[in-house]
């Protein structure tokens, strides 16, 4: 199956029951940098986080994820009395001690002794740890898959989204590729004319001002950053293309990208494409922002 574009924000929602038990798990993810996991669990499930990151990192890449894990168990028997027989004695022994160096009776009853210290206590019965992280490995599952698949969703709109501002930034481009002979042209009749009306009647050097074109086109020349910015958009439309995750490579190739818009913005002496080199770097932004979405 092709891998698809996925989007770092995300929410997923599992239930998984057995029996008495239930396992409740969300997970929800925004944007960041690196994969930055942090998970909320009671206590008792604390021996099975390894377990459970590891189901985690095979769903997910990157993004600041929250996972919540309840559980739930209805058994009536899932606490027992321990009755500490050695510890009671201890008690007895220690009191008839008292008993006999003050003279007193030692009067304590069953019930009495029932209520010191540790006597009695409750305590939880031993849990079939293979059993519960069979369901926590259910519940956590499930969630993830409706958490991926939330994420594709969401990818979607994004690849289409950025595919459109990729077409719109090809029509920059061929503007720019299309406008600069023009500014060459405009550039030598201007300047051909201003030495006519200097010279007058007097004949006009026409390798001069040849030369000055020359000049004045090489300055202003950028073929080469125009085309690595078609390289760099069809890198991009390749890259959404193949899927997975992207991000990474994406933000990359908008940052070259953004230098090239840079260096033509640089170069332009021409409004017109100045205002296309400006209204490029603003597509290249909106990109980059887009990108910072992406898995």
């Amino acid at each position: 199956m092709k891998p698809m574009i996925k989007s770092m924000t995300g929410f997923g929602r599992c239930e998984a029951a057995d029996g008495s038990r239930k396992m409740t798990v969300e997970i929800k993810a925004v944007n960041h940098r690196y994969c930055d996991i942090n998970m909320k669990m009671p206590k008792k499930l604390g021996v099975f986080e390894a377990s459970i990151r590891t189901i985690l990192k095979q769903h997910i890449q990157r993004g600041k994820v929250d996972v919540f894990i309840t559980y739930e168990d209805d058994s009536e028997h899932t606490v027992c009395l321990k009755y500490n027989q050695e510890l009671a004695a201890e008690y007895m022994e220690k009191l008839n001690m008292i008993s006999r160096a003050f003279g007193i009776s030692n009067d304590v009853t069953a019930v009495g002794l029932s209520k010191y210290p540790e006597v009695f206590s409750l305590e939880e019965q031993d849990t079939d740890e293979e059993a519960l992280m069979k369901l926590i490995g259910q519940a956590v599952s499930g969630a993830c898959e409706k958490f991926v698949e939330a994420r594709i969703a969401e990818g979607e709109h994004l690849k289409e989204d950025l595919r459109t501002k990729l077409d719109g930034m090809l029509t920059l481009v061929d503007f720019i590729e299309s406008r600069s002979p023009q500014v060459v042209s405009e550039y030598q009749e201007r300047l051909t004319a201003k030495v006519k009306e200097l010279l007058e009647n007097n004949p006009t050097d026409e390798n001069r001002i040849l030369t000055e074109v020359t000049i004045f086109a090489d300055k202003i020349c950028v073929d080469e950053e125009t085309v690595r910015l078609r390289s760099h958009i069809q890198s991009a439309r390749t890259a959404l293309c193949e899927g997975g995750s992207v991000g990474r490579k994406l933000d990359f190739i908008a940052q070259e990208m953004n230098r090239e818009a840079n260096t033509i913005l640089s170069k332009a002496n021409d409004l017109e494409i100045s205002n296309k080199a400006i209204d490029l770097k603003t597509e290249i932004e909106k990109v980059r922002e887009q990108i910072q979405n992406i898995e």
